[in-house]
């Protein structure tokens, strides 16, 4: 693969045949659009599968490979590791636009259709068979695996209203084509693929060797210009359900998928991924919360009480941030406070809500709360050693001076705690520390940031807290 093919004339504004083959227009096979342009965007730099966060250097060259090489290939990981995502990604690989029969519900190409009645209608009209354009966006086709999944949702079936219209029986068009088919000239996605009858596997055994369909009885076959990817769950693939031997046989490529490998990648994907809802819910989360998240999340996935086969979601951080900026949220709506910040108060409520995501040993069960809740506080406390752990807050600890209490909650309002804290020396430089730069001076973000350090005080052991639903106390 030296150079690239010549470029494909791409132009909405062509209706005719005719007018295709003036401009010069070259039929690619999907596999080779994919090819050259992921080729092109290889040797430009330009970024291959934008929104992908932490695969650079393990599964994304794998998946590249397997693209180049044509094959059709399984996403192989446990959930929450972005499998739907990144297939959904392959679709930016694909020419813009690309031409088709008009009115073709299998997407054939002008220059060789393959329906009967595309076949039909080129003989009729010649030159001057018409022609639509899609965009690659269009031009993917996706079926969750379940169990009711039959074979005339992947592939087809006879149409009664067809026949109903007055068509014989024999005839091709009364054929109703399936996802697979109508997904002709494209992507085209089976997740789960696991849990899809053993029954219904062997419909696809055709489209991936011998690229056709077959429906019913029908003596039809259909060419399929096509790349299917199918995603799967390790534990659904040896247990719950299995890949039939004969199908795993003729995909191409496996690609194993992992969860973030660093707390840097887990930092990028929780900011990438709720970033909008942060904004729509119209609160702040500072970054030293963000990062209690991202090793909460970690902390989670390694934990001996958490079943490790079924893993932890990264929803499961994205779920924790946007929880936490909703409970900000309340806060601001129920005291008027001007504007949301999320503090540290407002991290026990996720427990509650996050409980549901994780699937727990046989061995803890009834402490599942009482876990999560430690390993939180464990999050917590490693993200203060690293970001004030080496910070004089003695003028903080001052405040506590003569048997001094400090209560906090999640309905204290920012300007509240701060008035009960009173003037802190440093204050700026904490807030400093906590990566809070300019345009984050408000009262919310100061609050926040004296919340965290008397909060990791006191898992420093430095002070006391007396903790009831919804409230603490700081003492000495």
């Amino acid at each position: 693969m030296g150079r690239s093919l010549e470029p494909v004339h791409q132009n909405p504004e062509l209706h005719t045949l005719r007018e295709l083959r003036q401009s010069g227009h070259i039929h690619r096979t999907v596999k080779a659009e994919i090819r050259e342009n992921l080729l092109g965007r290889m040797r430009s730099g330009e970024e291959r599968f934008p929104g992908i966060v932490g695969f650079d250097d393990s599964v994304l060259p794998h998946l590249e490979r397997a693209l180049l090489a044509g094959h059709d290939l399984v996403l192989l990981g446990e959930r929450g590791q972005g499998k739907t995502r990144l297939i959904r990604t392959v679709t930016g690989l694909l020419d813009e636009w690309t031409p088709i029969v008009a009115g073709c519900e299998i997407n054939d190409h002008p220059y060789a259709p393959s329906c009967v009645r595309c076949r039909r209608l080129a003989g009729e009209a010649g030159d001057d068979l018409p022609i639509a354009w899609k965009h690659r966006d269009e031009r993917y086709g996706e079926k969750l695996a379940t169990p009711d999944t039959s074979v005339g949702d992947l592939i087809g079936d006879v149409d009664p209203i067809k026949i109903a219209e007055g068509r014989t029986l024999g005839d091709p068009e009364t054929v109703h084509y399936g996802l697979v088919p109508r997904s002709n000239r494209g992507v085209f996605s089976v997740n789960e693929l696991p849990d899809l009858a053993e029954r219904i596997q062997v419909s696809l055994l055709n489209v991936l060797e011998e690229r056709d369909i077959q429906v019913r009885g029908y003596n039809l076959r259909l060419p399929l210009d096509i790349l299917l990817i199918a995603s799967a769950n390790p534990e659904d693939y040896t247990n719950r359900g299995r890949i039939i031997t004969p199908l795993k046989d003729r995909f191409g490529a496996e690609v194993r998928t992992h969860y973030p490998l660093d707390l840097d990648t887990e930092l990028r994907l929780i900011r990438q991924e709720a970033v909008l809802d942060w904004a729509e819910l119209g609160a702040d989360l500072p970054d030293h919360l963000v990062e209690v998240l991202a090793r909460f999340t970690r902390l989670v996935r390694e934990s001996t009480a958490v079943d490790s086969r079924s893993g932890v979601s990264a929803r499961f951080s994205i779920a924790a941030a946007e929880t936490a900026s909703a409970s900000a949220v309340r806060r601001a709506a129920l005291t008027g406070e001007e504007r949301a910040v999320t503090r540290v108060c407002d991290l026990p409520p996720i427990v509650h809500t996050l409980r549901g995501k994780v699937e727990f040993e046989v061995s803890e069960e009834g402490r599942e709360t009482e876990v999560l809740t430690h390993l939180l506080r464990r999050a917590t406390a490693e993200t203060f050693r690293g970001t004030l752990g080496g910070m004089d807050l003695a003028p903080l600890l001052a405040k506590f001076d003569d048997g001094a209490q400090i209560e906090s909650g999640e309905l204290v309002p920012a300007g509240e705690l701060l008035r009960r804290i009173g003037p802190v020396e440093g204050l700026a430089k904490l807030m400093q520390s906590l990566g809070m730069g300019a345009g984050e001076e408000s009262p919310g973000h100061a609050a926040a940031a004296l919340e965290f350090a008397l909060e990791g005080l006191f898992l420093m052991r430095r002070l006391s807290k007396d903790a009831a639903e919804g409230s603490a106390i700081y003492r000495t």
